[in-house]
């Protein structure tokens, strides 16, 4: 089932991209695995997924622990605290989820004690919710100046959360903000290469994500199914 689902949804992703006039290899998919079993997590690799989203630390290094030896890229997706970067620092793929410049710190200085450069992208909580993490709009530049100036730590693009609903015009705004400080950014001159991520998109607003602009998107859900386990 599993497999299956794979399947649909990259045929999906081929469908929207070629509608959207896009290449389908410009949007890369992260199977978000948070809550989920290792033995899921085997099916899905099985299936032909490297990426993998994880959300919380402790469930992300016993998963890794597990797994250890198959060629996962494992990617944070979820809020990170300062205190927990030391135990993702020396093997993450990509930190989807930097929003202040104290985090940002953290994982230069963790980088640097590890000799690595991680590669880390701004979350910026374009939809403004209350209860969501991530960096104003309006500060996202700053932001961005800073990152980009830290040595071990490699800026690669933004990542947001759409609001969770079914209407479009609301997810598309949202979008459309992200990829609009992405642009900004990039004609800004003070980043040391340009961005080339947009982390957008997830089970039930990633045609649109990818309508507007998204070249890697995070779906759990529909793959894996309603999650049943209580989250951290």
């Amino acid at each position: 089932m599993i497999a299956e689902n794979i399947q649909n949804i990259e045929e999906n992703l081929k469908k929207t991209c070629l509608s959207a006039g896009r290449n389908p290899d410009d949007v890369k998919l992260i199977v978000v695995s948070k809550t989920f079993g290792t033995e899921k997590i085997v099916e899905a690799f099985e299936a032909g997924v490297v990426d993998f989203g994880e959300n919380y630390v402790q469930e992300l290094t016993e998963k890794r622990d597990a797994l250890f030896g198959k060629n996962i890229h494992w990617h944070f997706i979820g809020h990170l605290q300062t205190n927990k970067v030391k135990y993702i620092a020396d093997w993450i793929h990509l930190i989807h989820s930097v929003d202040s410049e104290t985090l940002g710190a953290e994982i230069q200085k963790r980088a640097e004690k590890c000799k690595r450069t991680i590669d880390v992208l701004v979350e910026v909580n374009t939809s403004e919710e209350a209860t969501k993490f991530g960096v104003k709009p309006e500060k996202a530049i700053e932001l961005l100046k800073t990152v980009s100036g830290f040595t071990h730590v490699n800026l690669m693009g933004l990542m947001t959360i759409g609001p969770f609903t079914e209407n479009k015009d609301e997810s598309r705004a949202s979008f459309k903000k992200l990829r609009s400080i992405f642009e900004e950014a990039n004609h800004s001159g003070y980043l040391k290469h340009p961005l080339s991520i947009l982390s957008m998109g997830m089970s039930h607003d990633f045609e649109t994500a990818i309508e507007e602009g998204s070249t890697m998107v995070r779906i759990g859900t529909a793959i894996f199914g309603s999650r049943t386990k209580q989250l951290q």
